[in-house]
């Protein structure tokens, strides 16, 4: 129980020193508000949604997983983990020697049909389980394989590292739909218009709008999820019409809001 007589929903991080096999599997039934604290660790996490949509967070931005995505963390690199509502999660972590191959940066990847199907059994061993020649440690190498050729997904949020620019995502984030232009952005940071253009593509690698965009987008995640109507999150996003936001919402996830939570 906190302080203020409210439930705690931290998670306790595993107090491992070394994992004990190239591979090791959690698996957590979340609730609503559940978090962990900044922290890192010497292996790769893998965090996959089996239901519900989780969040991770870094320094560079903001990574988001849908039903049966996942948000790929490297080794050493601080991040935490939150999720608004009752989720499912399969925590892969994988040694740094078994995944030299992938790139040192986080990414959210699809989980295909087979990957899920692996990743459920591979859940069902003992986290010792028997190495060499073993049934295990083939299903084990199989699911390395599958890991390596997950194709990445682009849900991720790049925050910039420039103060003003990060006080005014951090404002965006915190109301999404909020609907300042970028001229009274501009005036706010007593710059221009054409100044903060330049800084925002220099620093996200994303224009003022594709930003606001995706950042709208991926907040819209939750409530669909949670079971809210396309046409209520729309206008909450700030789209005039629902089949504004269903295009916008196909051009990044590939789907269609109906189509990624029925999958799921």
């Amino acid at each position: 129980m906190s302080p203020n007589g409210q439930i705690d929903l931290q998670r306790q991080i595993p107090r491992l020193e070394r994992l004990p096999r190239p591979l090791y599997a959690r698996a957590e039934s979340l609730r609503a508000g559940s978090w962990t604290a900044r922290h890192t660790h010497d292996w790769v996490q893998l965090s996959y949604a089996i239901s519900g949509v989780l969040g991770v967070h870094t320094a560079e931005g903001s990574y988001y997983a849908p039903p049966h995505w996942a948000v790929w963390v490297p080794a050493g690199l601080e991040h935490e983990v939150v999720t608004s509502m009752n989720a499912e999660m399969r925590s892969l972590y994988v040694r740094r020697d078994a995944s030299a191959w992938a790139p040192e940066r986080c990414r959210v990847l699809e989980v295909t049909p087979l990957a899920r199907e692996l990743i459920k059994a591979f859940c069902e061993l003992p986290v010792e389980y028997p190495e060499g020649e073993s049934a295990e440690a083939r299903l084990a190498a199989v699911l390395l394989d599958q890991l390596r050729a997950l194709p990445e997904a682009g849900f991720s949020l790049p925050m910039p590292a420039e103060p003003r620019l990060l006080r005014l995502c951090s404002e965006l984030v915190a109301q999404p739909d909020l609907g300042h232009s970028l001229w009274e952005w501009a005036a706010r940071l007593n710059t221009s218009e054409k100044t903060l253009t330049r800084a925002f593509q220099r620093e996200t690698g994303l224009s003022f709008r594709q930003w606001r965009q995706r950042l709208r987008l991926l907040a819209a995640l939750q409530p669909l999820e949670g079971g809210a109507s396309v046409t209520e999150v729309a206008l909450a996003s700030g789209y005039e019409s629902p089949s504004a936001f269903i295009a916008a919402f196909k051009g990044l996830f590939g789907v269609t809001p109906g189509e990624l939570f029925r999958a799921g």
